[in-house]
């Protein structure tokens, strides 16, 4: 994992939060830090965790041993921007030790965790969500991120026992890659798009440049969940994201002219979100997906996000097999660490401020 991401992140980060962490296991009330019901901007995308959505409606789940996956795969990237994978090729043990690994993290003392804290101009580390200078109040949510090693902060948090947590973080990371490599081939596959059209892909087309982070996510419950919010609305700011969630319901995608839908956890699959990057990348045709995260009453969630993204010096830009004098270049050229200073200073603005003006007609 190259150095320079965590550089770029923490270059361009947005402005944090500077306020006391909350102890979710001791607060029996919901504070008014963390009251979102009264806030005026939520009726651009529904706040209701409750979601009146045709049972039959849900987001497609895809084999990838299917004959038909790439095709199943693109059309998934068009229409919805996210889809669940199974047969994937991650093994269950190894999602039950990477959950396991998280709950790790968020079951420690509040004072253990905030040995290993997110310093203000760090990137790595626990802390709340990275988006929450963007809204007035708190997400009912803790985080831990890891970008390359994650030695030195597992050391702060079990000073005699880390090892067992740095060899599954390291697995993990290292089957991850090679998902999301396949992926990214299913992606542009679809597209018509082969190796030698993706420069950065390398020789032998296996994206060995590419970065990532790893983001736990801690969900716990809550005492009035209809008046809180996981985690706001936002895209990612990745070529591909690919989630693992534990057996509580909480995250959402927005479909337009439907709403929010839930992503409910199915044994054995992987949630995919089609990332910023790869919305720019296929010059518009694939959605890069508005995603939230409500909570729940009685049930303590955790999900664990693999951010895939290309070396973050290579500039991402449409690919040049799907510009034509019909179909013009939808957006400029603009590389991963870029584009993270564009989304900290214009959050879900940041795609419509890389967009080139093209005239219609």
């Amino acid at each position: 994992m190259p150095s320079r991401l965590s550089d770029a992140i923490k270059a361009h980060d947005a402005i944090h939060l500077h306020h006391k962490h909350l102890d979710f296991n001791s607060v029996k009330e919901l504070p008014d830090s963390h009251d979102w019901i009264s806030l005026d901007h939520h009726d651009q995308y529904p706040f209701s965790n409750s979601c009146s959505i045709e049972s039959s409606l849900s987001v497609p789940v895809i084999d990838l041993k299917d004959p038909n996956a790439v095709k199943l795969v693109g059309h998934a990237c068009r229409t919805w921007g996210v889809f669940q994978v199974k047969n994937h090729g991650i093994r269950t043990s190894l999602l039950d030790d990477i959950e396991s690994a998280g709950r790790s993290i968020f079951s420690l003392p509040i004072q253990q965790k905030l040995k290993a804290a997110r310093p203000p101009d760090g990137v790595s580390g626990y802390g709340m969500a990275r988006i929450s200078s963007f809204f007035p109040k708190h997400m009912w949510s803790e985080g831990f991120t890891i970008i390359g090693s994650p030695l030195d902060h597992a050391r702060q948090l079990w000073p005699h026992d880390y090892n067992k947590f740095c060899n599954v973080i390291e697995e993990y990371e290292k089957e991850m890659k090679q998902l999301a490599g396949k992926l990214m081939w299913l992606m542009l596959g679809s597209l018509g798009i082969t190796k030698e059209d993706v420069m950065w892909a390398g020789p032998n087309g296996d994206f060995k440049g590419a970065s990532a982070a790893l983001q736990f996510n801690s969900y716990p419950a809550c005492p009035d969940p209809d008046r809180a919010m996981g985690l706001a609305a936002h895209t990612d700011s990745t070529l591909l994201t690919i989630l693992h969630q534990n057996n509580t319901s909480g995250l959402q995608v927005l479909r337009e002219r439907t709403g929010w839908v839930t992503v409910p956890p199915l044994p054995g699959t992987l949630v995919v979100n089609v990332g910023d990057l790869l919305h720019i990348l296929s010059n518009g045709l694939y959605t890069s997906v508005l995603h939230r995260a409500v909570v729940n009453r009685t049930c303590h969630r955790l999900s664990i996000a693999y951010l895939y993204g290309p070396p973050p010096n290579v500039q991402i830009s449409p690919l040049s097999k799907l510009v034509d004098p019909s179909h013009p270049p939808l957006y400029r050229p603009i590389t991963w660490s870029e584009y993270l200073g564009t989304k900290a200073k214009h959050f879900n603005k940041a795609l419509s401020s890389v967009r080139l003006c093209v005239e219609v007609g």
